[in-house]
């Protein structure tokens, strides 16, 4: 879940939170994708996902992909 709210809600209640950028990231280091870039950069075209640079460039170089 990518909104904050319900973020912080699901960590209150004292649920495991991940991300959609962390779901890519684990879909990759289980080898069900080979990279996270073609996806996530068609989720921002495409779907029209919000993502800061920052955390953008930040996957992409933490799975070796910058």
């Amino acid at each position: 879940m990518d909104e904050r709210l319900g973020r912080e809600t699901a960590q209150h209640l004292g649920l495991c939170c991940i991300g959609l950028i962390g779901v890519l990231v684990a879909a990759k280091r289980h080898r069900y994708i080979n990279a996270i870039k073609p996806d996530l950069d068609a989720l921002i075209n495409v779907a029209g996902f919000c993502v800061k640079e920052t955390l953008y460039a930040r996957a992409l170089k933490d799975e070796g992909e910058a």
